[in-house]
């Protein structure tokens, strides 16, 4: 095989030049020494102003909940420590700095690195919080050597003894794309400081002052209709355009940046996991869908006796010398199932942040019960500041738990119908679902028809139409149907059930990657922890980011030019 060469059966031993020990033992020490240097660029508020001049302050990773903030840097580092994360999950080594540890102490080492990793890459985005020029050159270098190191062990080890020999490879694109964009954002500021460029000191400044004169402006809105109905081509226009997500000025979004990383970082990860796990869970349905031959020159498929499915992760992109349909259906399902649920995945996050912009405009105007089932008091709480806290993590987390249901659900479905539908009538072979059907057409026919019939009846006879309105009639002959027909009704609803569970869970499990919206009724919305949490984040989010407090404190600091006093007015007229 031609790919023998890329993909060999057994993986040499690979020593890189620096080892993951190596570098986090070099890197730990200078990331501590950043964060310890870097604080004396800021001044504390409260704490000794007098030492020092207020220097040296605690180090902070931006304004999170303002707009001038890093954004750029704060969703790539958030990314890093994200996929971090899901490596420590599954890493049988968590803690790269001390050695193998026994599989009882492993949990502790996890626990511990779980607060290491938060402090490993925490210069990365406390270098953009200053906005120095010296932090800005300390996080070009941070970036170049973080990115420098993890790509070159990645070419030098490319394989890897894991869950699979691409494994180690494909888990850290996400890490190499994140240092990537750092190594360029980090220059790129440093350049335009040494420029002596003047950054925006309050982004969306003209943002506030036209929100604050529409605010105060008395001219109401004239000639402004409401049309009642809309054309079916507008309905769709306007359904397929909320899903189209514009950043505006002054905009608050909830990491927006990062939001839509999220299911690249969650497909990424589960895409080396999930693919052998899948692939081989499919094997019974090989075996139970009545293929039996490869297509060979005889017409028959021989049954085959080798491994399913082929070692190589995706068979149909490096095809063997006598490909059969046994050994590329895993691949075909599996792509398809992950293309699909990272395009929903990508739709449901850009819904979530246009819903998240129109929530936002509907709480600063006071419509409160416009976005909430009941009224709410919009102030900070100690619940609504821990669910700011945890927000952005509960988005990632559930955004991935969701794209990794769908990739299950959505693969099961394709191998399903491709050996039960597909793969049956193009073989002229027997399958199982077409039995039952074959079998069972007349307890189908029947309710077929007795639905059709109950439509008809009531179209036709049990409904009469008066001037405006339609009331029933013919009730007699309606009760006799109603008592023939429940036991075929009862049938027709174990079906409808059926359909139900399926159909609500395919919407949740698409939807569950929005926190905006409950998957709960609203009586017992609150039981909803991802719905509940985007609430009390709203309350913190509308308390201190008010365009309105915004725009008059922009007032008090920039004050405009001073305008020369209006002449006096005549006090005989009257006013009115």
């Amino acid at each position: 095989s031609p790919f023998s060469s890329l993909f060999p059966n057994e993986i040499p031993e690979c020593h890189p030049t620096i080892s993951p020990r190596m570098y986090h033992t070099i890197m730990a020490p200078i990331s501590l020494a950043v964060i310890l240097a870097l604080s004396f660029l800021v001044k504390r508020r409260r704490l000794h102003q007098s030492c020092w001049n207020g220097v040296p302050g605690l180090l902070s990773p931006g304004d999170l909940l303002g707009q001038d903030g890093p954004r750029v840097a704060a969703a790539a580092v958030f990314g890093i420590l994200f996929s971090s994360l899901c490596q420590l999950v599954l890493d049988p080594d968590p803690l790269p700095l001390v050695s193998p540890a026994s599989p009882a102490a492993r949990e502790f080492w996890k626990i511990l690195a779980l607060l290491y990793y938060p402090v490993f890459y925490f210069p990365l985005l406390g270098c953009a919080g200053p906005r120095h020029r010296l932090g800005y050159a300390t996080g070009t270098l941070l970036a170049w050597g973080h990115c420098g190191a993890q790509l070159g062990h990645r070419l030098q080890c490319p394989l890897a003894h894991k869950i699979h020999q691409l494994y180690s490879a494909l888990s850290h694109v996400p890490i190499l794309l994140s240092l990537a964009l750092l190594s360029l954002w980090y220059p790129a500021r440093l350049i335009r400081s040494l420029q002596d460029t003047p950054e925006p000191q309050i982004p969306g400044k003209s943002y506030y002052r036209t929100y604050l004169k529409a605010v105060l402006s008395k001219r109401g809105q004239k000639g402004s209709s409401t049309k009642l109905e809309e054309s079916l081509w507008s309905r769709i226009r306007s359904y397929l355009r909320s899903y189209i997500y514009i950043p505006e000025e002054g905009g608050k979004t909830p990491w927006d940046q990062g939001m839509l990383g999220v299911g690249v970082y969650g497909s990424a990860r589960t895409f080396p996991i999930s693919q052998q796990g899948l692939a081989w869970s499919s094997t019974p349905a090989v075996l139970g869908a009545g293929i039996h031959k490869y297509p060979e020159k005889g017409g028959g498929f021989p049954h085959p006796r080798g491994p399913i499915p082929a070692q190589t992760p995706f068979p149909a992109l490096f095809p063997s010398p006598n490909p059969g349909i046994c050994s590329r259906f895993p691949a075909v399902c599996y792509i398809s199932s992950l293309v699909l649920c990272c395009l929903l995945t990508c739709a449901m996050l850009l819904r979530t942040l246009g819903m998240h912009r129109s929530n936002l405009r509907a709480l600063y105007q006071g419509a409160v019960l416009d976005v909430f089932s009941k009224a709410h008091i919009l102030r900070p709480s100690r619940g609504a500041v821990v669910c700011w806290i945890s927000f952005s993590a509960f988005q990632a987390a559930f955004a991935c738990l969701g794209l990794l249901i769908q990739q299950v659900i959505f693969f099961l479905c394709s191998v399903a119908f491709t050996f039960l539908v597909v793969i049956p009538l193009q073989a002229s072979t027997g399958s199982l679902l077409f039995g039952i059907i074959r079998n069972m057409w007349p307890f189908w026919l029947t309710l077929v028809v007795a639905v059709l019939v109950q439509h008809l009846l009531a179209h036709f006879q049990f409904l009469e139409q008066h001037s405006l309105q339609r009331e029933l009639t013919n009730r007699r002959a309606l009760y006799i149907i109603t008592f023939l027909l429940f036991p075929i009704n009862v049938l027709v609803g174990v079906l409808a059930g059926v359909w139900r569970v399926v159909i609500s869970g395919l919407y949740n499990s698409v939807h569950l990657c929005r926190l905006d919206i409950s998957l709960l009724h609203r009586g017992v919305e609150t039981f909803d922890p991802g719905y509940h949490t985007y609430c009390h984040y709203l309350k913190v989010e509308v308390s201190q980011c008010h365009p309105l407090l915004k725009a008059f404190c922009l007032l008090l600091l920039h004050p405009g030019r001073t305008e020369p006093p209006a002449p006096p007015r005549d006090t005989l007229l009257e006013e009115g």
